[in-house]
């Protein structure tokens, strides 16, 4: 059961509880996850408890699995990253760029490796200048077309996400 229907059971008035949900519940902000192009997107062959995402039958995995462009094919590449290269679980991690509210980044680092991680989370193009991270080599993007090393300043585009390298030692 869920905790909406529970709560009326329990005697809770409908319209507070509502009220309080909409505050604190993720449910506004999500759909089922959108397996294919099917009914319910795959989801489910029962009734979702939230409505399917009528670009579903576009936008789904299934319609991604094989573009090397798509969301999925990067998130892929993120997961793999992550298992090859061990400071990304193992570093010390330093947020730089904290007081800008579009720009995310930060630093991972061991002895022996070190990453800088640099989004731009607006749709606006946004210039980044680490310069202690000048030379470093591209390890992976988002968009295509990106340089392949860090040289100086960079303009990343809207939505525009790297992931740069060196080594020592």
């Amino acid at each position: 059961m869920n905790y909406h229907a529970a709560a009326l059971l329990a005697g809770r008035e409908e319209a507070p509880l509502l009220a309080g949900l909409a505050r604190m519940s993720r449910d506004n902000a999500r759909t089922p996850v959108q397996w294919d192009a099917s009914a319910n997107a795959g989801f489910t062959t029962g009734t979702p408890w939230l409505a399917v995402n009528p670009n579903h039958d576009w936008l789904n995995a299934a319609a991604q699995a094989d573009d090397p462009t798509s969301v999925l094919a990067h998130y892929r590449r993120l997961i793999r990253l992550r298992h090859e290269l061990d400071v990304l679980a193992d570093g010390d991690c330093l947020p730089l760029l904290e007081d800008d509210p579009q720009l995310w980044a930060y630093t991972r680092a061991t002895p022996t490796d070190e990453l800088l991680v640099v989004a731009n989370c607006g749709r606006e193009p946004r210039e980044v200048d680490v310069p202690q991270w000048y030379g470093a080599t591209l390890v992976l993007g988002n968009l295509p077309g990106t340089a392949p090393t860090y040289d100086g300043a960079v303009t990343l585009a809207g939505w525009d996400a790297r992931i740069y390298r060196r080594t020592s030692g």
